[in-house]
């Protein structure tokens, strides 16, 4: 999520900036992906329509990347795990079709056939982008585990007031907030040496 990039480039140096970073990353997914999120939950569009609407949006070659493996592995995990013949419809119709299944729709028609409620998978969303965000920050040595953990406790009223201010966006309101993590992002291909692939 150009966390890497970010700490390489410097322009992460201290828990304040990763703090910063975070909240800068979790607005953003509020409002580039729970759209995507929420109109696959509410079945606005088949899925088909949104996923190829969602490889167009994510023209970082990396973001698209990443967002791809996320979306199948995703699918493939939730389909083992739960007994559900629609989740394993959903993956069939995904290989057969070719479909990108990119991780932002793709979690919102999982978790649709899961039967999770639409504030429920919105908060889960962005709780997930959260701790992975931390624990990303944590294997890069950025922050030690209990200074995530202060940071988590401290940005999660964050991630619930986005979570309430985006939870009805619609596609019409698809929006990127900060080109400046796109540039990270998309420079993650171009480091010396990386502990993640996107």
């Amino acid at each position: 999520m150009g966390l890497e990039a970010a700490w390489q480039l410097r322009e992460i140096e201290s828990t304040e900036d990763l703090s910063r970073f975070i909240q800068t990353h979790l607005s953003q997914s509020g409002r580039a992906s729970l759209p995507f999120v929420n109109s696959a939950f509410q079945q606005t569009h088949p899925f088909a329509e949104l996923d190829a609407l969602c490889d167009a949006f994510l023209s970082n070659h990396v973001a698209n990347r990443g967002s791809r493996a996320q979306g199948k592995a995703f699918a493939l995990a939730t389909g083992q795990a739960f007994d559900r013949i629609t989740l394993a419809q959903f993956r069939a119709a995904a290989l057969k079709e070719k479909w990108p299944c990119h991780f932002a729709p793709t979690f919102g028609s999982v978790l649709r056939e899961l039967q999770i409620t639409h504030e429920m998978c919105v908060r889960l969303f962005l709780f997930m982008s959260l701790r992975g965000l931390i624990g990303a920050a944590i294997r890069l040595g950025i922050v030690g585990p209990m200074q995530a953990q202060e940071l988590q406790v401290e940005l999660n009223p964050h991630a619930e007031s986005i979570a309430a201010s985006c939870a009805s966006l619609g596609l019409d309101q698809l929006t990127q907030t900060s080109p400046l993590l796109e540039v990270f992002q998309g420079a993650h291909d171009r480091l010396y040496s990386t502990l993640f692939q996107t």
